[in-house]
């Protein structure tokens, strides 16, 4: 199993493990660094919550609340971050905004893990130099989602990425989540796409694990991530995704639930994940939806207050109330 050490090692380690400590660290340490050589999806495996854009009372990004977000998912054990995303209401923030997300995220991780940034924008030209924007900024991989254009032809849609992967150096993805964008690529289309870019590595295919099941078996060559805020955990992995992109709201049990999923204790991961599903299936209403009420589970969590930048959904206080009861249960996040 990638990321752990083979039945052959541990074996042979039992064997000699009364003789000498040594061996045992040894192949443990040897098996660490060679799982991830030989596992082409090493990248893509885990857990990668993708930020939620925090604002404070002055309507701009809050700097201190970003951080504490991005510090939280490093203390929670996270495999990897994401940044502008839908969860990033990326649609709303400036240019400029959208570079300093990029830039305190990384500032924030100090390497501690990979950072993935979703590339927005109207124009292969707009998409092409965030993406190169974020290359320089050090990203260790890119998701491209579509345009803000739904119903353009998939032809087009697949010319349009290809314009952008073109120009481009670190592995990347594509957001498929036609449900929630109104457009995307079909089974045919998303392997043309791979056949064509070798660094298209990745789908990112929003989506039921029924239709993701479909996607890992179309794209072999690919690792395939889900988001929808964890829905189907469980069955998602067992459908063969390597990892999830959920927003932060209760993170810390999926990375154990995928945890226990990797380790073969599978009723372990769905008691985790069962604990946590109201409030997933709570948030996960629509993307307002999300934004309106997961945004504030994060802020309970972190002991934040909200402040909502416009246009958006307005979270009731019925809502708010519900999202605090899901932050009590959850707990303060652990941090640094």
């Amino acid at each position: 199993m990638a990321g752990g050490i083979s039945p052959a090692v541990s074996v042979g380690c039992a064997a000699i493990g009364e003789r000498s400590a040594l061996p045992m660290a040894l192949a443990a340490a040897v098996a660490a660094i060679v799982a991830p050589m030989n596992d082409p999806h090493a990248a893509f495996r885990g857990i990668h919550p993708i930020l939620y854009a925090l604002f404070g009372a002055d309507g701009a990004l809050d700097r201190d609340a970003m951080r504490r977000q991005v510090r939280a998912c490093v203390a929670g054990g996270a495999q990897g971050l994401a940044v502008l995303g839908l969860a990033t209401e990326v649609g709303k923030l400036s240019a400029a905004e959208r570079r300093d997300v990029i830039a305190w995220a990384m500032e924030d991780l100090a390497g501690a893990l990979p950072l993935a940034v979703t590339i927005f924008g109207h124009t292969p030209q707009e998409q092409a130099e965030a993406a190169l924007s974020a290359e320089r900024d050090g990203a260790a991989w890119l998701v491209l989602q579509p345009p803000p254009r739904p119903g353009l032809p998939e032809a087009e849609l697949m010319a349009f990425q290809s314009a952008v992967i073109d120009r481009l150096h670190v592995p990347v993805g594509l957001q498929n989540a036609p449900d929630l964008m109104g457009l995307g690529l079909t089974a045919a289309g998303m392997s043309e796409m791979a056949r064509r870019h070798a660094n298209l590595r990745v789908l990112k295919a929003e989506g039921p694990a029924t239709l993701i099941e479909r996607v890992v078996a179309d794209n072999p060559g690919l690792a395939v991530m889900n988001g929808r805020g964890g829905l189907e955990l469980t069955d998602n992995f067992r459908a063969g995704c390597t990892g999830m992109i959920p927003a932060p709201d209760c993170f810390d049990v999926q990375v154990r639930a995928w945890a226990a999923m990797r380790a073969g204790d599978e009723a372990e991961a769905e008691r985790l994940y069962r604990s946590i599903l109201p409030a997933i299936a709570f948030k996960m209403q629509s993307v307002a939806h999300m934004i309106a009420y997961g945004k504030r589970i994060v802020a309970g969590r972190l002991g934040l207050r909200v402040w909502d930048r416009d246009p958006g959904l307005v979270a009731t206080p019925f809502g708010a109330a519900i999202s605090a009861r899901f932050a009590r249960e959850l707990g303060p996040y652990a941090e640094d």
